[in-house]
């Protein structure tokens, strides 16, 4: 028999005659051939199937590594950003020590003030009753112009030197204020209404202030005028020629009439005044 490779690799046997050694010799070649082409395709199918198991795992890797790529970008960014932060941080911590230090400076220097200021406030308050005790006498030796509110401005002074509610900056500034008021009426002229004591009679009367240096009054009948004399500390009488200037001087004082040149009755100073 002859055996040959048939289709789908089949081994087809058919009988042969010959019974020499040549053909014994074919027939053994041919179902090694047949052998040996069945174990390849069996190799091959196995080799294929390894291929592909290979080539889904290598897939498989691709994707996972693809993820931990991915993973490691966003993990890199969240870094950065925290070193941002960080960053942004430290800066904030210097700037708040730096802070911190210039207030302990401040707060160094506020006490030394506060430790100062109440040596101040022992030798300024002493010179604050001092100067209202000398505004007060002020008051009684100059013109007795406005005297009740000049001497209720002194007493409310006192007063409010023993209030315990009142700052010493604000007892200081009240204080200055009264004295600046009284520097600036000798830069000033003033008419007012007021009583008057005139021969045992107590009559009404308008006052006419030119600084310091002049205080008359006159009746509201302008029959008599008069002048307050600063050496015999007295009011005096004045004739009748000084009765228009001091009517008009009153006048220019109300804002009724515009200034003027005046003849008043102003005394001279004296040698060592």
């Amino acid at each position: 028999m002859l055996w040959f490779l048939g289709p789908n690799n089949a081994c087809v046997g058919l009988v042969d005659r010959s019974t020499s050694a040549r053909r014994l010799v074919a027939v053994a070649f041919s179902l090694l051939a047949c052998v040996g082409a069945t174990a390849a395709d069996e190799r091959v199918d196995e080799i294929l199937d390894v291929q592909k198991d290979a080539t889904a795992a290598e897939r498989k890797t691709q994707v996972e590594i693809d993820e931990l790529a991915d993973e490691t970008l966003e993990a890199v960014g969240e870094y950065r950003l925290r070193l941002h932060e960080l960053d942004g941080t430290r800066r904030y911590n210097d700037n708040l020590e730096r802070t911190i230090a210039d207030q302990d400076r401040e707060k160094a220097s506020l006490s030394r003030q506060i430790d100062d200021f109440g040596d101040l406030e022992r030798g300024i308050v002493p010179l604050l009753m001092d100067m209202v005790d000398d505004l007060e006498r002020f008051v009684a030796l100059d013109m007795p112009f406005r005297l009740d509110e000049r001497r209720a401005s002194t007493k409310r002074l006192r007063e409010l030197m023993d209030r315990a509610d009142v700052t010493i900056a604000e007892k200081y500034r009240q204080v200055m204020a009264s004295y600046q008021d009284e520097v600036a009426i000798g830069r000033n002229i003033e008419s007012y209404s007021g009583k008057l004591e005139i021969a045992g009679a107590t009559r009404t009367v308008d006052f006419l202030r030119v600084g310091r240096v002049l205080l008359a009054y006159q009746t509201l009948d302008r029959e008599e005028t008069g002048y307050w004399d600063t050496r015999t500390r007295q009011w005096r009488s004045l004739d009748s020629g000084y009765r228009r200037p001091v009517t008009l001087g009153i006048r220019i004082a109300r804002g009724l009439a515009p200034p003027d040149i005046l003849a008043l009755p102003i005394a001279a100073p004296q040698e060592g005044e």
